[in-house]
């Protein structure tokens, strides 16, 4: 049987050689991918969510899909719902009570986003556990620097926070640090609330000349208050402690130093028919505050303000702040407090998602962070 034969118009010799064109080829979407970001909130308690959603409500954007708890044994599990490949991914962790906890769960949920290839991650730690443990302590040792390696293996590249305990705390870290500052949104709660602030003191213990001269205020200082022991003799300067009976070499005969004896708390300035704020980076122990308030309160001051960026009021401190000379106590909500709000009405919330949700977006698209620290000065 004869076979068919399909026959083609010959070539002409100016497309005997003529190559087809290539169609061009869309870019990988991947790329795309690589331009975005995502915000996660490393926390297992709903309490400690509400500031990474005021800060995605900000952003425009939703919390990323992960879940966060604790086995019946009470090991961490950390699940990433979504992909986060080649992503800028920010954590945002809160630190309540249980300072271990979630301590774990940030470093846990950093190497599971490592693992998961995303391009950096970022901690929005607002208030950074272990910061009063930033000096050494006769035997022991300068944990906030351990916990700084800890974040660094796990797979952090950048850190923001709010208002370190010691600036140079950033020196431990091998990564940026975004060390912000709550005091604009304090000095507006003071401009706006506080009546009368025009005849208000700021008092001592830290920061309040920083507030008096933006606020042109007068400054008193509180002389004599029990201050933390990483001032006195736990600064490593008797590391090792001194021993009785030890050995000395013969001949070596070094210069006594005195020890320290605390006057009794007293007032240095007028405060009489004032508005007195005490000024501090952290409220936690607030027998000195309590202490400070009577004193002012004996010297004739009007009211008694005190403020602090970081609000962790522990143990019986909303019951002592509700039945102490103390009028208002204002924090920022950099750790959630809630529940000492309800014991204590006197104690006041100022937001900063803000300038953290700011923050974000400055450092996701690539711009500079010095609108972010205007006037604000080294002694800040």
């Amino acid at each position: 049987m004869p076979k068919k034969l399909l026959l083609l118009p010959p070539l002409s010799a100016s497309s005997a050689f003529r190559v087809p064109r290539a169609r061009p080829v869309p870019p990988p979407t991947m790329n795309a991918a690589r331009t975005g970001y995502r915000v996660f909130s490393a926390n297992s308690t709903a309490a400690c969510t509400e500031l990474a959603k005021r800060i995605t409500e900000r952003l425009g954007a939703e919390l990323g899909k992960s879940v966060v708890y604790q086995e019946t044994n009470g090991e961490t599990r950390v699940e990433i719902k979504e992909s986060v490949r080649g992503q800028d991914i920010f954590i945002i962790q809160t630190i309540p009570r249980d300072v271990n906890t979630a301590v774990m769960e940030l470093l846990i949920m950093a190497y599971a986003l490592k693992t998961a290839c995303a391009r950096n991650i970022i901690g929005v730690i607002p208030y950074f556990p272990y910061s009063k443990q930033s000096k050494m302590r006769k035997r022991g040792s300068i944990v906030c620097k351990l916990l700084a390696s800890m974040l660094a293996k796990a797979g952090l590249t950048h850190i923001i926070t709010m208002d370190l305990h010691q600036k140079e705390i950033q020196g431990f870290f091998s990564f940026p640090v975004d060390n912000l500052r709550a005091s604009p949104f304090l000095l507006q709660y003071i401009q706006e609330e506080v009546r009368n602030h025009h005849f208000t003191i700021s008092l001592c213990p830290s920061r309040a000349q920083s507030y008096a001269e933006r606020l042109r205020l007068g400054l008193a200082v509180i002389h004599g208050e029990a201050q933390c022991t990483e001032l006195d003799m736990d600064d490593g300067r008797h590391s090792p402690p001194m021993v009785k009976n030890a050995t000395v070499h013969p001949g070596l005969e070094l210069p006594l130093m005195m020890a320290k004896e605390k006057p009794p708390i007293t007032v240095v300035g007028d405060v009489g028919g004032r508005i007195a704020i005490i000024v501090d980076d952290i409220i936690d122990d607030v027998e000195s505050f309590v202490a400070a308030a009577e004193i002012l309160k004996e010297r004739g001051a009007y009211k008694i303000y005190v403020m602090a960026t970081h609000g962790i009021l522990s143990a019986e401190a909303p019951r002592l702040i509700e039945e102490s000379s103390v009028d208002e106590v204002v924090v920022t909500n950099t750790v959630p407090h809630e529940v000492q709000k309800l014991q204590c009405p006197k104690i006041k919330t100022v937001d900063i998602s803000l300038i953290l949700s700011e923050a974000i977006r400055r450092i996701h698209n690539g711009e500079s962070m010095a609108y972010l620290f205007r006037n604000i000065t080294v002694d800040d």
